[in-house]
């Protein structure tokens, strides 16, 4: 399965959910990627900590490869390391993945990157961080995933962005990629003893939107978990809020397992 976490919205944690996702597949045993699209790399620096990776060896060097053509094509594989995590390995990004967008879009290169996961093998779960942004990045992941989840803070703001989200998610479908879902609405820094954000999450409920049955907590402890380089599940395994990533794995797996093949 190939997931992209969307929001063109900032600060809704996007790479916290990719990062905490992926290390709870890869603690259950399963070969899990995460693909780090984001020139700001926060999925980057939260999975390899802060060692330095050479420019040539992130995506950069991918797109590279894809703008130059090359006898010695090393193709995603060659792009891929190795987490501290057992199971766990990344393509990381880096900022200089910004000066190749533009070159990227002009050459229409949307698709290089689902026909280089459509090669990989031996992977069971692969999760895609995005941009905050609607760009060449975004679109090329929602292109070449499966199944989309969207991170949601209980607000009116991030409310009425997820509508104008939903349709462009929708465009892509239509126009790129029929087999993509809109697998769940993650909902973020849920505060379950106020009124607001409960009345919130039920009213998107009663507009039949799929949001997931298993919410995330605000915590601390997430941001030290980041000043760390360990997810939750690494980092402190008996906190509640790793339960509540735990419950959201869950919650996303068996949603997939309802799914029509």
């Amino acid at each position: 399965m190939r997931r992209v976490v969307f929001n063109q919205k900032g600060g809704v944690g996007k790479s916290t959910i990719t990062c905490n996702l992926a290390a709870i597949s890869a603690a259950m045993g399963k070969r899990t990627l995460v693909i780090d699209l984001d020139p700001q790399g926060n999925s980057t620096r939260y999975l390899l900590g802060d060692n330095p990776v050479d420019p040539k060896e992130t995506l950069v060097g991918f797109f590279k490869e894809i703008l130059t053509y090359s006898f010695h094509s090393k193709g995603a594989s060659g792009y891929i390391h190795q987490t501290p995590f057992e199971n766990l390995s990344l393509m990381p990004a880096h900022r200089e993945l910004d000066e190749q967008q533009s070159k990227l879009e002009s050459r229409y290169k949307m698709f290089k990157l689902r026909d280089a996961l459509l090669e990989l093998e031996g992977y069971d779960e692969i999760y895609i961080d995005t941009p905050p942004a609607l760009n060449f990045f975004t679109r090329s992941a929602l292109i070449a995933a499966n199944a989309c989840l969207i991170p949601f803070d209980c607000d009116d703001f991030s409310r009425q962005a997820l509508y104008a989200l939903l349709d462009n998610v929708r465009e892509i479908q239509q126009d790129h990629n029929a087999q993509l879902i809109v697998e769940g609405i993650v909902v973020n820094q849920f505060q379950s003893r106020a009124r607001l954000p409960r009345e919130l999450v039920d009213d998107l409920i009663g507009e039949g939107l799929p949001i997931l049955n298993a919410f995330l907590s605000p915590s601390i402890r997430i941001r030290e978990s980041h000043q760390n380089a360990q997810p939750m599940v690494h980092f402190d395994p008996r906190h509640k809020l790793t339960g509540e990533f735990q419950a959201l794995y869950h919650a996303i797996d068996e949603r997939a397992g309802s799914q029509p093949a």
